[in-house]
C-alpha cells in the first residue's frame, strides 16, 4: 500500500487539489499500489482563502465536500485502486463531522466519522462525533480507519479488531510535534496489543496561507506487531520527517495469522474479554 505524507499546497479551488490527488494516485499506482491513504483534512488545501480564516475554511470545505468525494472517486476508478482521500467536514443534519471516505476501485464508497474530538475541533470548529467504529469488506479482507485522535482509545480500535479488521488506516493532521507522537505511539501501541497493521498518514509542512492547516508536522509509517518475523520495533516503513514523500508498505494478513497462532506472546488472544475490577489497597 501507499502512505502519503502530504504537504499543504496554495489553493486552486476543487478543481486543482483533484487534479493533484489524480497525479498522487497514478503515482502511487505506477509503483504497485493498490491501496492509497491520504491524511485527515488533507482536502482542507482546496478551501485556503487569501486571508486564512480556519471557520471560512472549514465551512467552505463543508459545501465543497460532495463534489469532492465525486472527484476522488472518479480517480479512484481511473486508477483501479482502492482510496482514501484524506478525510472531509460534512454537514450531517444540524451538526459538522469530520468523515473519511474508503472508495473502492469501482467508485464505491462508504465513510468512516471520527469518534472523538480534539480540543480544536470541538471548540474552534464546533466539529461533532460522527458514527461509531466500523469495519470494511474489501479484496484483502476487514480493514478498519481510525481518524487521528481515535487512534489513541485503545476499545474504539479493539472492536475494530474484534470484528475482524486486521488493518487499521490513521490518517492524520497534527501541528506539533507532540501531537505527532502520540498519534505514532498510539498506533504502535494498537498494533502491538492487537497483533495487527496499523498505518499512518499525516499532513506535513508549513503553509500560512492555510489558516486550518498553517504548520503540520510528522512522517507516515506502518506499524506491526513486535514479536518474532516482525522489526524488533515494530515499525514496517517510516518516511522523513515532514518530508513530502510517499512510503510504501507490502503488508501480508497471513504474517498475523502466524505471530498470533506462535508468537512469543499472545497479545490479541489475551484481551481481557471485560476489564477486571481496579482493587483499592489502604497502607498503615
Amino acid at each position: 500500500m501507499a502512505i502519503r505524507q502530504w504537504d499543504i499546497q496554495p489553493s486552486t479551488g476543487l478543481d486543482g487539489w483533484a487534479a493533484r490527488l489524480d497525479r498522487e494516485v497514478a503515482d502511487a499506482a505506477g509503483h504497485g499500489a493498490h491501496l492509497v491513504l491520504m491524511p485527515e483534512y488533507a482536502p482542507m488545501e482546496m478551501a485556503a482563502a487569501t486571508m486564512p480564516d480556519p471557520v471560512r475554511e472549514l465551512h467552505m470545505a463543508v459545501e465543497l465536500a460532495p463534489a469532492a468525494v465525486a472527484a476522488a472517486q472518479d480517480v479512484a476508478r481511473r486508477h483501479g485502486v482502492w482510496l482514501v482521500p484524506g478525510t472531509l467536514p460534512f454537514r450531517d443534519a444540524d451538526k459538522i463531522i469530520n468523515r473519511a471516505p474508503l472508495i473502492a476501485a469501482s467508485g464505491a464508497v462508504a465513510y468512516q466519522d471520527k469518534h472523538v474530538m480534539t480540543r480544536f475541533e470541538a471548540e474552534e470548529w464546533g466539529v461533532s462525533p460522527g458514527q461509531p467504529p466500523a469495519v470494511f469488506e474489501t479484496p484483502w479482507g476487514r480493514i478498519g480507519i481510525a481518524i487521528c485522535f481515535d487512534a489513541e482509545f485503545p476499545t474504539l480500535i479493539r472492536a475494530q479488531v474484534e470484528a475482524g479488521a486486521w488493518l487499521i488506516l490513521a490518517p492524520s493532521c497534527t501541528d506539533t510535534l507532540h501531537g505527532f507522537n502520540r498519534i505514532r505511539i498510539a498506533a504502535a501501541a494498537r498494533a502491538m496489543e492487537n497483533q495487527c497493521f496499523v498505518c499512518i498518514a499525516p499532513t506535513v509542512g508549513e503553509a500560512p496561507w492555510c489558516g486550518a492547516l498553517d504548520r503540520n508536522r510528522g512522517y507516515a509509517a506502518a506499524f506491526g506487531p513486535v514479536d518474532r518475523g516482525f522489526p524488533e520495533d515494530g515499525i514496517l516503513a517510516r518516511g522523513a520527517l515532514d518530508a513530502a514523500e510517499f512510503v510504501y508498505a507490502d503488508l501480508d494478513s497471513a504474517r498475523l495469522t502466524a505471530v498470533r497462532t506462535d508468537g512469543a506472546v499472545r497479545n490479541h488472544a489475551s484481551w481481557p474479554a471485560t476489564p477486571p475490577p481496579c482493587r483499592v489497597i489502604a497502607l498503615g
